[in-house]
């Protein structure tokens, strides 16, 4: 039986890891031994900073001989319909401080306007009802309501340049989320950097990256790819992960002629939507 994900209930569940690791007379490094789990990891569960994932909770189970107790009373998600591969890195995306994303094929959830969310949602395999469609369009323009703060979290998003030019829905689609990126964009809501084609190959070209920091958790990074997504926290992954991005960064177009870039393709898209 899953209980609401909450500050109390991470606090809660915390407290009683704790207190089944220490009856089992464990420290925290042995237990992630036992678990194979990051010592970091069961710290900040145990602190009701992090909340477990499924397996994480097996594990825990299997660890400690709860008779499956970490499964049943896991906390779960508020109902926010989101992929199983990303739901670890949602709950880390609500509390950062900084975000710094590269978006190979399509906009980040976080900077989608509504139709474009549509679209991306309407597509893939296997299909969705029409009622799966929209409550997964429901919590990813959530998450875009973090910007509605302007000081925080500071956003910086690459594009790879087929981010702009590949069509997702009608020209009209397009033209409407490049304006909304150019506008975020124009306000200094967000930092935005075009990687142009002529770049060639380049560091991240490999799949979706988004590192995060926060006030009271090290850094993190999560990568994603078809189907598949992890949150790295590893400090020497975490880092070549942002060595990465910085490389990636100075080859792309400057804040100011990505904007250009940006208002410029949408007004092909325009033309093209008359």
């Amino acid at each position: 039986m899953a209980i609401e994900d909450n500050p109390q209930s991470r606090t809660k569940y915390g407290e009683e890891l704790k207190r089944r690791r220490e009856a089992a007379g464990l420290t925290q490094e042995e237990l992630s031994e036992r678990a194979v789990m990051s010592r970091t990891h069961i710290a900040h569960i145990e602190a009701g900073r992090r909340r477990p994932d499924e397996a994480d909770a097996r594990r825990l189970d299997q660890a400690l001989g709860a008779g499956g107790f970490f499964v049943r009373f896991l906390p779960a998600l508020d109902g926010k319909a989101v992929a199983e591969h990303f739901a670890e890195a949602l709950e880390f995306e609500e509390k950062a401080t900084v975000i710094r994303e590269y978006a190979p094929k399509v906009v980040p959830g976080i900077l989608q306007t509504e139709a474009y969310a549509r679209e991306v949602l309407s597509s893939g395999y296997p299909p969705r009802t029409a009622a799966e469609r929209d409550r997964l369009l429901v919590t990813r323009l959530e998450r875009a309501r973090i910007l509605e703060n302007f000081d925080s979290p500071v956003v910086w998003t690459i594009f790879d340049e087929s981010v702009l030019r590949r069509p997702v829905g009608s020209p009209g689609v397009m033209c409407e989320q490049l304006r909304h990126i150019g506008a975020l964009g124009e306000s200094t809501r967000i930092r935005v950097h075009v990687l142009p084609f002529d770049v060639g190959y380049h560091t991240l070209m490999e799949g979706f990256v988004s590192l995060m920091w926060f006030d009271d958790l090290p850094p993190i990074a999560y990568v994603e790819g078809l189907k598949t997504g992890r949150v790295w926290e590893i400090p020497s992954v975490v880092r070549d992960c942002q060595v990465a991005y910085d490389h990636a960064l100075g080859d792309a177009l400057s804040h100011r002629k990505s904007l250009a870039l940006i208002r410029s393709v949408a007004e092909d898209y325009e033309h093209e939507a008359q």
